[in-house]
């Protein structure tokens, strides 16, 4: 009997539909003042459609968003009224100031995050000090889902086209799979994310493998680092 299929909960542990904003701007080097909506829209929405085509359970809040943006997208394209004046005139506002409100919010958190009390780190420890794992030389940021999902992309482009993933089709058990990354992590400390995905044979093998790991994140069973020089991810045993 197959097994059911297995939904990833991104809930409480990856970032949220702004973050996912904030990656899209960022990664398009684009003003907060002056975003392309029909562009950042699109993106956003193949965004969603991949967690979706990957079974994984997304948060009222991310429909929510896209819903908003379709909605400035639309606006946009409406003839604009020449007597109307000021600041309210564009549409985009609508997301800039919760934008800009959130990513001050975040800068200040971080900025806690970084601080130490009472004399003694209590938070995270940094990248450079996992275990003795990485050179002290190495400068290291921990990421998150949206970057994982852009190294997943890159690999699914190398795969030839006869070899493309269906990613619909009966998968093998992700439990397994993450067995699997279990024992190397056990072995070797850490591994490289394009290592995991070398040896698959089996199409379904490719998601699986994504899935299992992002499952690891969510069970705090792994942490996930990319080098800053090389670009390089690693996935580092808790």
């Amino acid at each position: 009997m197959s097994e059911e299929i297995y939904r990833v909960k991104i809930g409480g542990v990856f970032e949220g539909p702004m973050d996912l904003l904030v990656y899209l701007i960022k990664k398009n080097e684009v003003n907060v003042y002056d975003i392309p909506i029909a562009l950042i829209t699109d993106q956003y929405l193949e965004y969603l459609e991949m967690l979706k085509i990957m079974n994984i359970d997304l948060a009222g809040e991310f429909i929510v968003m896209a819903a908003t943006l379709i909605h400035i997208k639309s606006k946009l394209l409406l003839p604009v009224h020449k007597e109307v004046e000021g600041d309210d005139l564009d549409p985009r506002l609508e997301i800039t100031r919760p934008l800009v409100e959130y990513l001050r919010i975040k800068s200040a958190a971080e900025s806690l995050i970084s601080r130490n009390i009472l004399g003694e780190d209590t938070f995270i420890r940094s990248p450079q000090k996992v275990d003795g794992l990485i050179d002290a030389q190495d400068e290291l940021i921990q990421i998150g889902l949206f970057e994982l999902i852009d190294a997943f992309q890159k690999i699914l482009k190398h795969i030839a086209l006869e070899q493309r993933v269906d990613l619909t089709a009966d998968r093998i058990s992700v439990k397994d799979r993450i067995s699997e990354i279990v024992d190397i992590l056990e072995e070797r400390g850490s591994v490289a994310f394009d290592e995991l995905f070398e040896k698959t044979v089996e199409k379904s093998d490719i998601i699986v493998t994504f899935l299992a790991i992002l499952e690891m994140v969510r069970l705090a069973i792994i942490r996930i680092f990319q080098h800053v020089e090389s670009g390089i991810i690693r996935l580092f045993y808790q």
